[in-house]
């Protein structure tokens, strides 16, 4: 999908949000975008592999990981060009410009070969953005579309809380809505039934009393 076909309003909507909060969205989010780090590590990236991350956001999961996997080539998409221009930035200050690719779209609706060149990916994440994005559903299944055949889509994002008091759900809840996320409380049905659909494998496992769930759907048994 092309710039110019981005849905405008989702893309002003995400660059009217973070063209400041970029700037201090790193600093503030590592105290409660939990699990992120946990989720690279498990990534487990093959030798001269291909990774996509979808919402790459700042840029910062997308260092860690190429940091993490020197022989593999990353590639990141975001819908805000304002989170891309932080990004690059940052990426060119790591020295990985050369094993990183950018480029804007849509994570629901997005053409991998026209974007990047690559068609498919032994390893796709996606790290607390499908908790903003309008038709988050279909963003699972253009992940799995874009997967090699021994590829494995890796997700992590908010829970329910189901484990914490009700006062914090409430607060935290409060919180986010002021950014326009807004947790998936159906995220391991879909996870679980595109697995089917697929006939890949599927591992679930609840963080922190519930406050993040992590998905992964690998390849076929």
């Amino acid at each position: 999908m092309s710039t110019t076909e981005l849905p405008a309003n989702h893309a002003e909507l995400m660059d009217g949000v973070y063209r400041w909060q970029r700037h201090i969205y790193d600093l503030t989010r590592k105290y409660y975008l939990l699990g992120r780090d946990l989720m690279i590590s498990g990534l487990d990236v093959p030798a001269g592999g291909t990774v996509l991350e979808l919402g790459c956001g700042t840029g910062r999961n997308i260092i860690l990981a190429a940091r993490r996997y020197p022989d593999a080539r990353f590639f990141g998409l975001d819908i805000s060009a304002e989170m891309l221009e932080t990004a690059g930035t940052a990426i060119a200050r790591e020295g990985l410009s050369g094993r990183v690719t950018l480029a804007r779209g849509d994570a629901t609706d997005f053409d991998a070969g026209a974007l990047y060149g690559v068609e498919r990916f032994d390893r796709i994440f996606v790290s607390y953005s499908l908790s903003m994005i309008p038709g988050w559903e279909k963003t699972v299944s253009a992940a799995l579309a874009a997967l090699s055949p021994n590829g494995s889509l890796h997700v992590v994002d908010f829970g329910q809380q189901e484990g914490l008091p009700g006062w914090f759900r409430a607060l935290l809840r409060g919180w986010l809505k002021k950014f326009h996320v807004a947790p998936r409380s159906t995220l391991r049905e879909v996870l679980e039934s595109e697995s089917r659909r697929t006939g890949a494998s599927f591992r679930f496992r609840t963080l922190y009393r519930g406050y993040a769930w992590l998905g992964v759907i690998g390849p076929r048994p």
